[in-house]
């Protein structure tokens, strides 16, 4: 009896021990085993989808879950509600004008112009059910890129919502001179050649479109996304019904049930709202709160008044929400999840401790990216987490990159050089079965140019996604900064060289070098000789060019551009310098939309900034 119990001390004192070394060592083995195990159980439901003939797409669950739960509220926006029901016979209408008025059949591609509504959804929904593939266009650009995003993606048809249709000025005679067929959300339009949709609703059938299959291969494309790269102009990232499937799982993942309210204030022409925040609904069979723009001002009381569990955010948006007026209601809501990307630490915290204890999940990937990191842990200014399981099925690295020569340092083999635990490096993600790039559309230049062969070995491929991570070593990934020529700014891409080609439309200017400094965006420019600076010239051209996002803060004239040993425009310099005019002895103009123009930024200016009497 003795011996037994002695050997039940002992098993439990190895119980014991086994649990503080754990907890001690390996403290998040167990939240890491059950987050890898649901991730895993979802990849395998996608690699049996690649190996039979018979896809589920996003589209298909939604049609599921509008026979399973047809009177559940699938949509709420502005008050109304829209049925499961309701979104999938508004979307039969739409497939069956398309198909009884147009020449659109499968594989087709449709550029969608239209701001947040139900009636995107149903478009899309409509679009994708006879089988196109859908270019969402984003509808803060101007007419030169909107025709380049339109032509690059070949896109047949394009269709307008009501509220945008003014952005067809300007380039509709192109449209339709290259017989490009134009339909407008409304009942009727001024220009007789662009087609209506409003007035044939009535009459249109609601039964179910012909079954053909949408597809019989995963990888297919279903959507055209745009991203702003290097090359200046936006460029249309391939979405194939694998990542759109991806995508969709992410609320589940992070614990999302068909309980939650989701709020979803962003743009649905960016991958976050339609991929993740619809994906994601549609998967989960929940309801969403959909918004027509952010406002920091109505969130909260949204989020009161209709019940709201999730929410989908960018970092600008949580910081909006902490510089609103504390009240008594700020922790009087039932959010308890968050996801998003774009945190910073300060925010996080700030957030948090004013809002309450609500879990936010950082989710890192492109929107043409093969790699994603999530944060299941919720630990403040990380963007993921990694360990050996992980990194097992999805291959990338960190690896040194030269700030100053703006390329990644390479050893005396020409092979790029790995990161120790807790350096900066850019992080390459290697291109595989189980993580395919599928690139760009359009020419293959673009594609190739993403990607970094022989990278340690000959004959790899990664894809470089242009950003400075760090990894520490319990396997918490963080994201430190951008490199090359694009800045990301209230949740959009901003490519440098975009902005430097439309600055270089103005006649008195020479040599443009954008650059991005902390809160700024700044343009150091060169006057040609025999022409002096102009700013109200200048005001005009970006306002009318640019959407106010890309549009530069501060002008610096310079005498002479400073270059690196390969000819590029010297930018780090710059961005050490900042924009305190008494650090800088060139010239230096503020823009100032009530006086339209560049105005002098003077050390008056500047304080003014600095007290918050005068915004950026």
């Amino acid at each position: 009896m003795f011996l037994s119990l002695g050997w039940l001390s002992a098993a439990v004192a190895g119980i014991l021990s086994a649990h503080i070394l754990q907890k001690t060592c390996f403290p998040y083995l167990w939240k890491d085993l059950f987050f890898l195990l649901k991730v895993m159980r979802y990849g395998v439901k996608l690699e049996l989808y690649k190996l039979r003939s018979e896809v589920c797409t996003v589209m298909d669950r939604f049609i599921q879950q509008a026979q399973l739960i047809p009177d559940k509220p699938f949509v709420i926006f502005e008050g109304q509600i829209y049925t499961y029901r309701d979104v999938e016979q508004r979307s039969n209408r739409l497939a069956h004008i398309f198909l009884q008025n147009t020449n659109l059949r499968k594989g087709d591609c449709v550029a969608l112009l239209m701001n947040n509504e139900p009636d995107f959804l149903c478009v899309w929904f409509a679009l994708a059910k006879i089988g196109c593939s859908i270019a969402f266009l984003n509808t803060n650009i101007k007419s030169r890129s909107l025709m380049h995003c339109f032509t690059s993606c070949g896109a047949k048809t394009l269709v307008v919502g009501s509220d945008v249709a003014d952005l067809l000025d300007g380039f509709l005679s192109t449209l339709l001179e290259d017989n490009i067929e134009v339909w407008a959300m409304k009942r009727s339009f001024e220009h007789p050649q662009v087609h209506t949709l409003l007035d044939k609703l009535d009459t249109a059938s609601s039964k179910r479109v012909p079954a053909v299959p949408r597809t019989t291969n995963i990888k297919t494309p279903t959507l055209y996304i745009f991203t702003s790269g290097t090359t200046g102009l936006p460029k249309a990232a391939v979405i194939s019904h694998l990542q759109s499937l991806k995508a969709a799982g992410g609320f589940w993942a992070f614990g999302g049930t068909q309980d939650d309210i989701i709020y979803i204030p962003l743009p649905l022409y960016h991958s976050a709202a339609s991929l993740i925040g619809i994906g994601g609904t549609i998967e989960l069979g929940a309801t969403c709160v959909l918004k027509k723009k952010f406002s920091a001002s109505q969130f909260w009381k949204d989020c009161r008044k209709y019940n709201v569990t999730i929410f989908q955010y960018i970092g600008e948006l949580c910081r909006y929400l902490c510089n609103q007026p504390k009240t008594e209601l700020d922790k009087v809501h039932k959010v308890r999840m968050g996801v998003g990307n774009g945190l910073r630490q300060d925010v996080w915290r700030d957030f948090q401790n004013r809002f309450g204890d609500i879990k936010m999940c950082e989710v890192y990937g492109s929107t043409e990216g093969n790699l994603c990191f999530m944060n299941h842990i919720g630990k403040i200014g990380t963007v993921g987490r990694s360990n050996f399981i992980y990194k097992l099925l999805f291959k990338y690295d960190l690896v040194k990159y030269d700030m100053v020569r703006d390329e990644p340092e390479k050893d005396e083999h020409g092979f790029c050089k790995r990161v120790l635990h807790g350096e900066t490096g850019l992080l390459l993600s290697k291109v595989s079965a189980l993580s395919p790039f599928f690139g760009y559309a359009g020419s293959k230049q673009l594609t190739e140019k993403k990607i970094m062969r022989n990278v340690f070995v000959k004959g790899d491929a990664y894809v470089n996604t242009g950003d400075l991570m760090a990894e520490d070593q319990e396997g918490f990934i963080c994201f430190r900064d951008r490199v090359g020529d694009t800045f990301r700014w209230k949740g959009e891409n901003v490519a440098t060289t975009e902005v430097t080609e439309i600055l270089g439309l103005v006649d008195f200017i020479q040599e443009v070098n954008v650059f991005y400094f902390y809160v700024s965006r700044v343009a150091a420019v060169i006057v040609r000789p025999d022409h002096h600076f102009d700013g109200k010239k200048l005001f005009e051209c970006v306002v009318q060019n640019l959407p106010g996002y890309a549009r530069p803060l501060f002008i610096r004239l310079q005498e002479e551009m400073e270059m690196t040993s390969t000819f590029k425009q010297q930018k780090f310099r710059l961005v050490q310098s900042g924009f305190d005019p008494s650090n800088i002895s060139e010239p230096l103009f503020v823009i100032d939309y009530k006086l339209e123009s560049y105005i002098p930024f003077t050390k008056t200016v500047y304080q003014s900034i600095l007290t918050g009497e005068r915004k950026l």
